[in-house]
């Protein structure tokens, strides 16, 4: 209590509630609102006004008796954070006071915004009123607006097989058997791996394959350190490798060798799984491994 003689401490309170009558504007708006409708009141000059007034406040003139239905949606015109809700405000957790012109309206209605975040909200947004299980005629039917939907997250899966035809399946027909199979252009004389039907470069066509061998130089490399289930290890070396003879380099994983000691001119060569589990499939080279050779310079 304060210490000051001359202060005193006062409490008004209603313990079974304050009753007043509402009168015949607000009465039909609580009424509405208790229907799940929001309505306002239409002025001489074509105003609505939400919440409905008996007077344009404009003009002092009475309204014209004629109800709009508004909403229910609308737009925040302005807004104010509460970070810590307290006893008797609508919500339990963060929220915005904002004032929210209701489509077909002209005025704006203060109410509870609740976003998902304080950094959601912005003036501008559009708003949809959130109603009670149980209206009783009053502004708290519309428990509080939320942010309009603007986007959904869906849960995608996709199946489907794809079948290799033409020149790649030549090409893992020859990785099933352990060899790697390209082909020569005749025209500009370039060594492409995998075999392809055609030149990539000048487009004549490349006819017959040519056996490469397994072993190679990195050309460029690069270390990973997320999970994957083909790689020996994390971290683990994801490498572009020009094998002996070819002209464009593939891409595979590198083992036997630590990621820290992986280097551009490093010598290769596969490491195949055993002839007895090998597919039509790139999985049968389970990695390139060093060979120990010295290294390429290149150009």
């Amino acid at each position: 209590m304060p210490s000051d003689p001359l202060a005193a401490q006062h409490v008004l309170e209603f313990p079974g509630g304050y009753t007043r009558s509402t009168g015949p504007v607000v009465g039909r708006f609580l009424s509405e609102l208790r229907a799940g409708r929001i309505v306002g009141t239409r002025t001489a000059e074509g105003r609505v006004l939400v919440p409905p007034l008996e007077y344009d406040p404009a003009t002092g003139e009475p309204v014209t008796g004629e109800y709009v239905e508004v909403g229910p949606a609308g737009t925040v015109t302005t807004w104010s954070w509460v970070h810590e809700p307290l006893d008797g405000h609508p919500l339990d957790r963060p929220f915005a006071w904002a004032l929210i012109k209701l489509d077909g309206a002209d005025t704006a209605l203060v109410h509870a915004v609740c976003p998902e975040h304080i950094k959601a909200m912005k003036t501008g947004m559009r708003v949809w009123p959130v109603w009670r299980d149980q209206p009783t005629g009053h502004i708290t039917d519309i428990a509080h607006f939320v942010p309009e939907v603007t986007q959904i997250v869906s849960p995608v899966r996709a199946e489907y097989r794809l079948q290799a035809g033409g020149a790649l399946r030549v090409f893992l027909e020859g990785i099933e058997r352990g060899v790697f199979l390209g082909g020569r252009c005749d025209h500009c004389a370039k060594v492409y791996v995998p075999y392809r039907a055609a030149c990539p470069e000048c487009g004549n066509a490349i006819p017959d394959t040519l056996e490469l061998p397994d072993t190679g130089t990195i050309t460029t490399f690069a270390i990973n350190n997320l999970p994957d289930p083909r790689a020996p290890e994390v971290p683990f070396v994801s490498a572009y490798i020009l094998l002996d003879g070819a002209d464009i380099p593939i891409i595979a994983l590198t083992g036997d060798v630590p990621a820290h000691e992986v280097r551009q001119g490093m010598r290769v060569k596969a490491v195949w799984v055993p002839e007895s589990e090998r597919t039509a499939s790139m999985a049968n080279i389970r990695w390139f491994a060093p060979t120990g050779e010295p290294d390429v310079e290149l150009s």
